[in-house]
């Protein structure tokens, strides 16, 4: 293994060209090849994973039974209807393939429409079946393999550990599970993810074009008080409104994705600060406010509540939605008539909404504390069916059919204490990068320390989870060192990074030894129960 952990080049202090001829940049080429072979070919592992027996089970998994018929709902009518009731232990005729099951009038529903309309398209791509009704999820999730490798790459600037970020998260459990089921969480987490990269993105481009400026030219040439006050204008910036757009319909999936962008954003803003500091502005950090910081603060407060409205298109387009008519018998309040109905109506249902997540405090056996997450406290049984002879497959006395929503334990509890290191580094070493992993990771696990007293479940951490990834890649890269070699002179190569190689495959061959182990019980086999509760290594899996 020769490639480690390297400070993007904007970090780093430009260093003189050595004596001679010019050498031709072989490792340069093949690592950029590397980082895009390797995060490629872990997302064909990853993908042929989650769309392995995608059908299976054919019951509905866990909420399945809401978010599935509510998509089906929206194909036939633009918004949620109530559902014909099923009399318990009869057979669900909506896996049968039926969808005439909605009767009645609207249904309240509590979560925005992005997600839903994303598991619509795989409804109306496969009809009738839980392949349907999964791919979305499945194609979300495999295509999230190759972002984080990709991401890993322009963070850490190598190859090897863009291919290592993707293998884990291509063999997680929780992530692959999630990525098999067709409810929410799993396209919070693409569209955080998408954002993040996108704001990458317009980190390098904005920094590149910062360093190229007049003014880094003139603080490199004549000592840093000579440069510009401000720096210049860095005028429209395309991926950052992308990364606003992704924010959008990751807040249109779960309102959690507030949180989300209020960490991303204000992360870009610090590294515009940081990027106008190193191109020499002298008043580095009023630069960044105001010329980078107004900007983005604009964008979004226009983009995000306008693009957000635009999510619930279908509701406001059509007349027969919960509370759509709210407001056409209920004269506005002072000061609001401008406002048409249709807004003043969605402005009310947002209200019930809200009252409702303050609200939900019913007990649930799976219930679990954020803090426990990180450590797989108490995860999440999607879907068990104990089986006897003859019955699904099962030739013994009692068999077990399980979807747990387990993440992988060597990446988690290696993940709970990369993220100890990376607040190291980040407070102590001022690495920013693991400043950039960090904010990921809070952003989609700390606003849940808020709602403790709710009814909250651990399979809600699939929305970090590629910020545990890239943190046990950030790890594993500072495990590895950068590649030197032995003693001065020509000396052999060094030994102990060649042994922490050997180290770092040992762990990523457990890994997928692990995931190989679990994977019975991630995908609905039908296995002896012994085999079940052998896979039960803590008492709260059960």
């Amino acid at each position: 293994m020769t490639q480690t952990v390297a400070a993007p080049v904007a970090d780093r202090p430009a260093a003189a060209a050595p004596p001679g001829p010019r050498r031709r940049p072989r490792l340069a080429l093949s690592d950029a090849v590397l980082a895009w072979v390797g995060p490629l070919l872990m997302t064909l592992l990853g993908g042929g994973l989650r769309a392995w027996r995608l059908g299976s089970p054919r019951e509905l998994v866990f909420d399945e039974v809401y978010y599935v018929k509510e998509a089906a709902s929206y194909l036939q009518f633009g918004y949620e209807r109530a559902q014909t009731r099923v009399p318990s232990g009869s057979p669900d005729p909506f896996v049968a393939g039926r969808t005439d099951i909605f009767s009645g009038g609207a249904e309240f529903v509590v979560h925005p429409p992005v997600g839903k309309w994303m598991i619509a398209l795989g409804e109306w791509a496969v009809p009738g079946d839980p392949v349907g009704w999964r791919l979305s999820a499945m194609l979300c999730g495999t295509l999230s393999i190759l972002m984080v490798g990709r991401i890993a790459h322009r963070l850490f600037g190598s190859g090897l550990l863009a291919t290592v970020a993707s293998l884990l998260l291509a063999v997680d459990g929780l992530h692959l599970v999630l990525s098999r089921t067709g409810i929410l969480d799993i396209f919070v987490m693409f569209w955080a993810l998408a954002a993040f990269g996108c704001l990458l993105l317009d980190r390098d481009r904005a920094r590149a074009r910062l360093l190229l400026s007049p003014v880094a030219v003139a603080g490199a040439g004549a000592g840093r008080g000579t440069a510009t006050r401000l720096g210049p204008w860095l005028g429209v910036r395309p991926w950052r409104v992308a990364a606003v757009v992704c924010l959008v319909l990751c807040t249109g999936v779960k309102w959690s994705g507030i949180y989300v962008a209020a960490v991303l954003l204000t992360l870009s803003v610090g590294w515009d600060v940081m990027a106008r500091r190193q191109a020499g502005v002298r008043r580095w950090v009023l630069a960044g406010t105001l010329r980078d910081g107004v900007q983005a603060f604009v964008t979004s407060a226009v983009l995000l509540p306008a693009g957000y409205v635009v999510t619930w298109a279908g509701w406001l387009a059509t007349g027969g939605g919960y509370d759509r008519q709210w407001a056409a018998t209920r004269p506005a309040a002072p000061g609001w008539a401008w406002m048409p109905d249709a807004l003043r109506s969605l402005w009310h249902y947002h209200a019930e909404m809200w009252h409702f997540h303050l609200g939900l405090q019913t007990p649930h056996p799976y219930m679990s504390n954020p803090w426990s997450w990180p450590v797989l406290g108490r995860p999440t049984a999607f879907f068990y069916a104990k089986h006897t002879d003859g019955h699904r497959g099962c030739h013994l006395p009692a068999c077990s059919e399980a979807v747990e929503a387990l993440g992988n334990p060597f990446l988690w509890w290696a993940g709970t204490l990369a993220l100890a290191v990376l607040m190291w580094r980040w407070v102590l070493a001022r690495d920013h990068r693991a400043g950039a992993v960090l904010a990921g990771a809070a952003a989609g696990w700390l606003p849940w320390f808020l709602y403790q007293q709710r009814t909250i479940f651990a399979f809600y951490a699939v929305a970090f989870v590629p910020w545990i990834v890239l943190a046990v890649t950030y790890c594993l890269g500072l495990f590895l060192g950068p590649p030197g070699a032995g003693p001065p002179g020509t000396g052999p190569p060094d030994r102990r990074r060649r042994d922490r190689a050997l180290l770092i495959g040992a762990y990523l061959l457990l890994t997928v030894l692990t995931c190989w182990f679990f994977a019975p019980v991630l995908t609905a086999r039908v296995v002896p129960h012994g085999d079940w509760l052998l896979r039960m290594w803590m008492p709260g899996w059960i």
